[in-house]
């Protein structure tokens, strides 16, 4: 196993250096590559060999389970980081960029939704409850990566611009409705009443677990542990996490909801005692996230490429657009932005990545999508991804400016003009 996870951080390093000469985020790289890398070594090297020679059952579903457990790790910080949307923002403003960035894309879901149950193709729809299915897919439509849109603002300069903090505050907002959604649609997955009992009993259990956990972290033992011992605190934080995401799936709910109840109901900031705990135990799962992206690309997408319809590609990338980009231009013009300002804002709300496959990822496991329209929405997510730093850059260039810190942005007049005014 240590040899499989050496190929696997191997070949995310060789990802990440790819991305950087092709100024991408590297998350991208490592999607990718990660992605690729299986399905590509059982086409040249044959099923057989690969299972038995290059990558054995049992090794695999070690790395399989490892998988799980780190993406686990890394979500208890990524849902902590959405539980607090960025100060400072005019609440109406904020309200309709996200309105804007929010109800297109979950209408183009429903559209790509239409089309597959149209289209009748078994390989492509699956056998999941057609509510589960619509609002799977309307949610897979309609996240935005709140990490891979922070790294861009960051490596342009526009963490402090009024489009980069009004984008960040959006998309935070966005995915916290997303991943509740997310578990709406997991929980009507299953159409008997003892799936649904069961589901329910699986949130239940783990609501409960994070209310106590909230209250655990507010009291002097707790802010003790944290500072005398920040090491044994995340330590004790991954286990509980670990325990409670494990418990539910057995119950029938995805692991990828009990670390995202987990990291919730964690409170405070980054300035908070127990952040260092949280960035840890975030840290220790982001290391090994390359695997989840292999195990993906083996199990998901070694057959996908030959059963999804090119045109379901197509159409999710062009729907992708439209709602994301299109739907968060027209909320932010709505909210008295500049046609520049909203063009930015529409094209960081276009971002995916890697929250998209891990909300997929979910879906998949829970029987809602198929292998085909997951590697249709994969594409989808990196396409729109990749194309978010040139579409940044042709805009500062038609503009003949370039985007920098300012300040923050003005609450929208009672009959909004559009301006110039903004950050450029």
């Amino acid at each position: 196993m240590a040899a499989a996870l050496a190929v696997v951080l191997s070949v995310a390093v060789l990802g990440r250096a790819a991305a950087r000469l092709l100024r991408q985020p590297e998350v991208i790289g490592e999607i990718v590559v990660g992605l690729v890398a299986g399905p590509a070594a059982i086409a040249l090297l044959g099923a057989g060999t690969f299972h038995t020679t290059v990558l054995p059952d049992e090794v695999f579903e070690a790395v399989k389970t490892l998988s799980k457990a780190t993406l686990v790790l890394f979500l208890v910080g990524l849902a902590h980081e959405l539980g607090s949307t960025p100060g400072g923002l005019p609440r109406r403003t904020t309200a309709w960029v996200t309105a804007g960035a929010l109800v297109p894309p979950l209408a183009t879901g429903l559209l790509l939704a239409g089309y597959v149950l149209a289209s009748d193709d078994p390989a492509v729809r699956g056998s999941a409850p057609l509510p589960a299915f619509v609002l799977m897919t309307a949610v897979a439509m309609s996240i935005t990566a709140v990490p891979v849109m922070a790294r861009i603002l960051a490596d342009r300069g526009m963490s402090e611009t009024s489009a980069g903090r009004l984008a960040l505050a959006a998309a935070i907002a966005i995915d916290g409705v997303g991943w509740l959604l997310l578990t709406v649609a997991i929980g009507i997955g299953d159409g008997s009443p003892a799936g649904v009992l069961r589901s329910g009993i699986a949130l239940a259990l783990g609501l409960v677990c994070a209310f106590a956990l909230r209250h655990g972290l507010r009291t002097h033992v707790a802010a003790l542990l944290l500072r005398r011992s920040p090491t044994g605190a995340a330590v004790l934080l991954g286990a509980f996490t670990l325990a409670v995401a494990f418990g539910m799936e057995a119950l029938g709910m995805t692991a990828i909801v009990g670390a995202a109840l987990i990291g919730f109901a964690i409170p405070g900031d980054a300035s908070a005692p127990w952040a260092p705990a949280v960035s840890r135990v975030s840290r220790a799962g982001r290391a090994f996230v390359p695997a989840f992206f292999v195990v993906t690309g083996i199990t998901v997408l070694t057959r996908a490429f030959d059963d999804v319809p090119w045109t379901v590609i197509g159409l999710a990338v062009l729907l992708g657009c439209l709602g994301k980009a299109g739907g968060g231009y027209f909320g932010a013009r709505i909210a008295g932005q500049s046609a520049e300002e909203s063009a930015r804002i529409g094209t960081l709300m276009n971002t995916r990545g890697l929250t998209e496959l891990i909300v997929l990822q979910a879906g998949f496991a829970a029987g809602l999508l198929t292998a085909p329209l997951v590697l249709a929405l994969i594409v989808m997510a990196l396409v729109t991804t990749a194309m978010t730093g040139p579409l940044l850059l042709l805009i500062d260039r038609r503009s003949g400016t370039r985007p920098h810190a300012g300040p923050a942005v003005a609450e929208p007049r009672a009959v909004p003009v559009p301006t110039e005014s903004g950050v450029r």
